[in-house]
């Protein structure tokens, strides 16, 4: 509809401009958008006030021009034009140039809102990786939570998504985890062991322990510390992944592959990415280790690859994960990390700009904090000494929709109470109920209207939504605000796309929810004339349409029953 209103200013325009009405033919970038208030029309465009400065006109004086040369009578979809404050130009459409996007959401179904603006550009949306060394907490689970919807997202707009985690399955904290089992194990078989500070902490690892004990602790004790530790921390990891995939599933998340770390340095792609930059000059030798002139890329400090003690940093393995990304042939990627990894983003950006390629084919998504909450009330966690909510106890409680509908009600860029009750509650306070409900409103109304015989299937309203006769039947004021919300779903999942916002998504969806209950309290959909009740069903059957296909862009299930 905007591209509609945009060629009718464009027109009115050029024809100013070669009747002599205006001294320019400038077509300024205009803004297009819904007025805040109903009373001022349907959109409303700034394009007199930025033509202004080049037409050496008063911008009130440009927007008469701009009106006078609209003949309003010979536009079907135009109700009136008015100009309003200092040049506005605002436009009322007509009832029945919203009408034709009732039988475009029948025609399309789950592709309305459907687009290709990504023209198949390959994208992958990288998330969760958490660390194999413990379950996922809240955190991770709003991170899924995000990339999975933006992964979701960006493919229902025409781009080449791959969703991958990176398995950090090498180094320090892999050691460590390791340590932390095996000393588990000790003290299962009696030994005297003080469990330092900076082990894993949690009862997981005891359970662990257990487990290696009650299979292989006779083995375990024929080796080395060393030996016992490798062991402990394989069996350790492999665990905790499986235990983390399986959370995902259950929590609606699946990767197209889970990327190794380890195996950047088995197949020597760490080693080459050094060797690439060593010969760029970007990485260089001082005091005995390799550093990347990262500071020169915009970061605030060179930084090291290599130490001293010939031991390569986490710098070392992400440089060359972010090259293989590009070198799979991706145009764009995208990170989704916690808020805490902010200082890391210019030494990637460094990394990728050495590498050749542009700042803008790399994006981070920084998610904020999650507060869990009881009834207001925080609910204590504590990472450091084992203690804190998984997301399979999160889910377990409150299920996989109420988790990922309320993990993106608001922007990954503030932070979120989650509180666990309201999660729970079957009233208009908890988001997910409110708009679920109205999917499955609507399923109850359409099977009455069935087994009324009013209609006999969803193919006689889809026919229905074809008649512009039998949409005229819907006047009332509820009625059409609604169809210009359905109406500006694929603009909202562009919009959603472009920003990587999936909580744009999320206020669509309660604000059409809003709208239908407002509605439903005051009309019938079943009445007694059956030609307003078929139009008022192909109405409430589009609203449906929409609603389950912006929850599964979220990946939240749309219910026929509640």
């Amino acid at each position: 509809m905007k591209s509609l209103i945009k060629d009718i200013i464009i027109n009115a325009a050029d024809f100013a401009f070669k009747n002599g009405l205006l001294p320019s033919d400038f077509k300024p970038d205009m803004d297009i958008e819904a007025p805040r208030h109903a009373n001022h029309g349907d959109f409303s465009t700034n394009f007199a006030m930025v033509s202004a400065s080049v037409q050496k006109m008063a911008p009130r004086k440009i927007a008469e021009v701009i009106v006078s040369a609209i003949d309003v009578k010979k536009i079907d979809i135009l109700e009136k034009i008015e100009i309003a404050g200092p040049g506005f130009i605002n436009f009322f459409l007509a009832p029945t140039a919203w009408y034709p996007f009732i039988k475009m959401i029948h025609d399309d179904g789950e592709n309305f809102g459907r687009s290709d603006i990504g023209s198949n550009k390959k994208v992958q949306v990288e998330f969760v990786s958490a660390n194999p060394t413990g379950p996922l907490h809240i955190g991770h689970g709003r991170g899924a939570a995000v990339g999975d919807a933006v992964g979701n997202i960006l493919a229902f707009s025409g781009f080449d998504v791959q969703k991958e985690y990176y398995i950090n399955d090498s180094g320090r904290q892999i050691r460590t985890l390791g340590l932390s089992v095996w000393l588990r194990l000790s003290q299962l078989l009696g030994n005297q062991i003080d469990f330092p500070d900076d082990c894993y902490q949690g009862d997981y690892i005891i359970d662990i322990a257990k487990e290696i004990n009650s299979k292989m602790g006779d083995l375990i004790a024929q080796k080395s510390e060393a030996e016992a530790v490798d062991i402990c921390a394989k069996y350790a990891a492999d665990k905790i992944l499986q235990e983390i995939k399986d959370d995902l599933v259950g929590f609606g998340v699946e990767f197209d592959r889970w990327f190794s770390e380890q195996s950047l340095y088995d197949s020597g792609k760490v080693q080459d990415a050094i060797n690439t930059f060593q010969d760029k000059g970007v990485i260089y030798q001082k005091d005995g280790a390799l550093w990347f002139s990262t500071e020169s890329f915009g970061d605030e400090k060179d930084r090291v690859v290599v130490r001293n003690n010939g031991l390569t940093t986490y710098f070392a393995s992400d440089i060359a994960y972010h090259k293989d990304k590009f070198d799979r042939g991706f145009d764009r990627v995208i990170d989704v990390w916690g808020a805490d990894h902010h200082g890391y983003i210019n030494r990637i950006n460094a990394a990728i700009e050495a590498s050749g390629r542009k700042k803008e084919q790399f994006s981070v998504i920084l998610v904020q904090l999650v507060n869990l909450l009881r009834g207001g009330q925080p609910v204590a966690m504590s990472t450091r000494s084992g203690e804190f909510v998984t997301l399979k106890e999160i889910v377990d409680e409150v299920g996989k929709d109420a988790a990922r509908f309320i993990f993106l009600s608001r922007s990954y860029e503030s932070g979120l109470d989650f509180d666990l009750e309201v999660a729970k509650q079957q009233t208009a306070e908890n988001p997910v109920y409110y708009v679920q409900y109205v999917h499955a409103r609507i399923s109850g109304i359409v099977a009455k209207a069935s087994e009324a015989g009013i209609i006999s299937d969803q193919a006689k309203l889809s026919l229905a939504a074809k008649s512009q006769n039998s949409l005229e039947l819907l006047k009332e004021a509820e009625e059409l605000n609604l169809i210009k919300l359905l109406a500006s779903f694929p603009e909202v999942v562009q919009k959603s796309a472009a920003a990587l916002h999936p909580h744009f998504i999320f206020t669509y969806l309660t604000s059409l929810a809003s709208a239908f209950h407002g509605y439903y309290n005051h009309y019938k959909v079943i009445t007694e004339d059956e030609d307003l009740t078929i139009s008022r069903l192909c109405l409430v059957s589009s609203v449906k349409q929409v609603i389950k296909n912006g929850l599964t862009l979220l990946g939240v299930s749309a219910p026929e029953r509640m």
